[in-house]
């Protein structure tokens, strides 16, 4: 299983340089895991960043997955690796949805860096959607 965390699926929806190493995780759809979280960020920053149009369209994508909600259970365990793990609130949501599902974790963001059950590729460029 996979999880996606928001600066990924921004990168594959942007087709930047790092697209391609997440494409794999977002395209097989049976074992896409989608954090209710991360419908939030991408669609937050898609709207911003172009029009409502475009943002429903992506999460159209994203709704392709099993999407993850946020519980009572997840954001303990949530709260829990934010304090122990020094991670901002987003981040440790979308770790915590990975490690319960017993997925693999795939972003572009470092703060991920080197953690286990992570597939991390340095981002090449600012963020964003084109």
């Amino acid at each position: 299983m996979n999880v996606v965390d928001s600066s990924a699926w921004l990168e594959y929806f942007a087709n930047g340089p790092n697209a391609g190493f997440f494409a794999p995780a977002i395209e097989k759809t049976s074992e896409l895991l989608v954090p209710s979280l991360a419908l939030y960020e991408v669609f937050k920053r898609v709207l911003q960043q172009r029009d409502e149009g475009a943002a429903l369209q992506a999460i159209a994508v994203m709704q392709q997955g099993t999407v993850i909600d946020l519980d009572a259970p997840l954001a303990l365990a949530a709260a829990r690796l934010s304090t122990e793990q020094h991670l901002p609130m987003a981040d440790s949501v979308i770790l915590a949805t990975a490690r319960a599902q017993a997925a693999v974790l795939w972003t572009q963001d470092a703060d991920f860096k080197g953690r286990p059950g992570v597939e991390y590729r340095k981002q090449r460029r600012s963020g964003g959607v084109g």
